[in-house]
């Protein structure tokens, strides 16, 4: 299996295994696999057997298995063993799902360590990691950025694991209380939180700048765990194909998922498995008042906003203005034309936007990918969230609650099931929940005194070379 840039019109063919450890492609573009590989009805059949008989782990070693040519199938299985046991996850289907309402599911992507869906990529990633630096004896210093979940679930994945270092950036004030005592009570010596002055926008551009900088990043080792590393999609591609299995009785049966997304990398991930030939209807981009995705996929044009104009939202983990996954469909939509990716995502246009209301490939985007769109509004979420919880005695997230929210809204013109996938369980977002219902989340027991954990974290400008830097002396000053 090749791995092909975004942006790279000779194609130059990279292995997963580089890829893996590298993150971007050195011309600033998303690798994505050089063609799909096709599920077939065998395929497919044999997975429903295998979900039955041997659970969550063992599927995904076989899709692993579709994309890695590069690491031993024995390895590729013991991997996937590793990553997705029980009671690691509190559910031993590990993806449980479950019905809202006549035609509605939940799938629970939240019972990982962190309880949020990011978990699914990041144990895998965690073993992915180690078993490859361990191959080569190398290092990696892994630096990311978070809008509420991605950094729990890096940190959680990666601490204490060998020739590993995280470095993760957050937005400054703009995580719930619990977010943070997730990621800065963490005292492993391999694990640095920094509080960045901005927004998410703004330390996904930091982490990019960074990764960008080719002698900076080869000198220092430096990956990443964001969505930008294929191998979180690849990851999230098993949990859509186990989610349809639980929601149907054959292989001609079609599903249709809403996704609550700000970076575009979950419904991504749905994207793929849907030109994989897994039978997916349509897909439902959930968005809150930073509404990017929503209007590009009404009208044609995406219009990223600055960070002054990205709203802090009772749903803060979407809060995201310039989604980076977004480049990997543009890309498909554009008949994977590089040149033209380049144009509208290079670093000379990034952040500008642009407009495809007038091509025709806009059109395909619904038609032929099977996108639709929505948005949410704290006031959906207050009115979602309480509607659930007095009528089913069911508690949601509000990131959930977007998605449940914007999947009702489609439900009359959607002829298949739909699947709302779970972002986070709702003791992450106490105060929007006890706003809604007048009632706390649970507290599941593992998180018991997590908000009284002392707090280790660094404050730094929004600069660049201050990260840069601060990463340097941090190395040169920790052993892993």
């Amino acid at each position: 299996m090749d791995y092909i840039s975004t942006r790279d019109s000779s194609r130059t063919p990279a292995r997963f295994t580089d890829i893996l450890l590298g993150g971007l492609a050195p011309d600033g573009g998303l690798y994505l696999p050089a063609e799909y590989p096709q599920l077939s009805d065998e395929q497919l059949s044999a997975w429903r057997v295998l979900l039955a008989d041997k659970g969550y782990a063992a599927v995904a070693a076989e899709v692993l298995k579709l994309f890695v040519d590069d690491i031993p199938a024995e390895d590729l299985e013991a991997i996937a063993a590793r990553a997705y046991t029980f009671p690691k996850f509190a559910d031993e289907d590990i993806v449980p799902v479950t019905e809202l309402e006549d035609g509605l599911y939940i799938g629970h992507l939240s019972e990982g360590p962190t309880a949020a869906f990011k978990d699914m990529a990041m144990q895998l990633l965690g073993e992915l990691f180690e078993y490859e630096l361990a191959r080569r004896g190398e290092t990696l210093n892994i630096l990311g950025a978070t809008s509420g979940d991605t950094g729990s679930s890096a940190e959680y994945a990666m601490r204490g694991r060998a020739s590993i270092r995280v470095f993760m950036l957050t937005p400054a004030g703009r995580m719930t209380p619990f977010q943070q005592a997730q990621m800065f009570g963490l005292q492993d010596p391999n694990i640095f939180n920094i509080a960045l002055d901005g927004v998410f926008d703004d330390c996904q551009d930091v982490v990019k700048a960074v990764s960008a900088d080719a002698a900076y990043k080869a000198e220092n080792r430096i990956g990443a765990v964001n969505s930008i590393n294929w191998a979180r999609l690849m990851a999230q591609v098993v949990y859509y194909i186990t989610s349809w299995i639980r929601v149907t009785d054959s292989n001609d049966q079609k599903v249709s998922f809403s996704v609550p997304t700000g970076n575009f990398g979950d419904i991504c991930a749905g994207h793929i498995a849907r030109q994989m030939g897994l039978p997916i209807d349509r897909l439902i981009v959930a968005t809150n008042e930073n509404d990017v995705l929503d209007e590009f996929f009404r009208t044609g044009n995406y219009r990223p906003r600055p960070a002054a104009e990205t709203m802090a939202t009772s749903s803060p983990s979407m809060d995201i203005s310039r989604a980076s996954n977004f480049e990997r469909f543009i890309f498909d939509l554009l008949g994977r034309d590089a040149a033209r990716t380049a144009q509208h995502f290079g670093v000379d246009v990034r952040g500008e936007g642009f407009s495809l209301a007038a091509d025709p490939a806009f059109e395909s985007a619904a038609a032929d990918f099977g996108f639709l769109s929505g948005r949410s509004t704290h006031q959906d979420r207050l009115d979602t969230i309480r509607d659930v919880w007095e009528r089913l005695h069911i508690m949601l997230d509000p990131h959930t609650a977007d998605g449940v929210k914007v999947a009702r809204e489609w439900r009359a013109q959607v002829d298949t099931p739909i699947v709302c996938l779970e972002t986070a369980l709702p003791v992450k977002f106490a105060e929007t929940i006890e706003e809604a219902t007048g009632t706390s989340p649970e507290t599941p027991e593992r998180f018991a005194g997590i908000l009284d954990a002392e707090r280790h974290v660094t404050d730094l400008p929004n600069d660049a070379e201050t990260v840069k830097q601060f990463i340097t002396d941090s190395i040169r000053t920790t052993a892993v």
